[in-house]
């Protein structure tokens, strides 16, 4: 059986919380539920420090700006990662190389990262902070879901991780504008912050 559905939904869900991704899979190879899994992925040490940072992953991405920061300090590791588990995987299966899955798995990741940092950004642009817990929580719950599916179920998960990224990818053109505003409001606070230092007052 080809691995691909399995990298293209691990590289959709590592673009959401890659750290989630590493850590259920390591479990369930650990378990042995899965046969999919290498080795790299089930040793104790990626396990423990997959779950630490999906621990401070988990607290920062509900907290308005906070969220946006954490998703720029990821927009490298999210795909980098896509692409590692995807090449991991191909080579444990053997049905695909490990470069096309490396493509695959960071490419997918990549979009989905940009799905969830401009969805972030327009749900930054209101006050309150109960949106990005609701958004955070279904999150982490959906990443947890569909790669426990694609274990069992590859290929379909892979279609329902292909109609979420079409979606989210159609929901992104739809809130350009408040994500425009995020970067406005963002930018016009940078600069208070460098008047205020360069003047001595408090920034307003």
């Amino acid at each position: 059986m080809s691995v691909l559905p399995l990298v293209f939904t691990s590289g959709w869900a590592s673009g959401i919380n890659a750290y989630a991704v590493v850590l259920l899979l390591g479990i369930f190879g650990a378990t042995g539920l899965s046969d999919e899994v290498p080795e790299s992925l089930q040793r104790t040490d990626v396990l423990i420090a997959a779950g630490v940072l999906f621990l401070c992953e988990a607290v920062a991405d509900k907290i308005p700006y906070v969220d946006s920061l954490w998703d720029t300090a990821h927009t490298v590791i999210r795909p980098v990662s896509g692409a590692v588990v995807g090449a991991l995987l191909a080579g444990q299966s053997g049905s695909l190389s490990d470069l096309a899955a490396g493509a695959v798995g960071g490419s997918t990741a990549l979009a989905s990262h940009a799905v969830k940092a401009g969805t972030r950004m327009a749900i930054n642009t209101s006050p309150e902070p109960f949106s990005n817990i609701a958004v955070s929580s279904a999150e982490d719950l959906g990443v947890a879901g569909i790669i426990t599916f694609a274990i069992f179920h590859p290929e379909a998960a892979a279609i329902i991780a292909a109609v979420l990224l079409f979606l989210g990818l159609l929901m992104l053109y739809f809130l350009i504008s408040r994500i425009r505003r995020f970067l406005r409001r963002r930018a016009q606070r940078r600069e208070e912050r460098r008047i205020a230092h360069r003047t001595g007052a408090p920034p307003g």
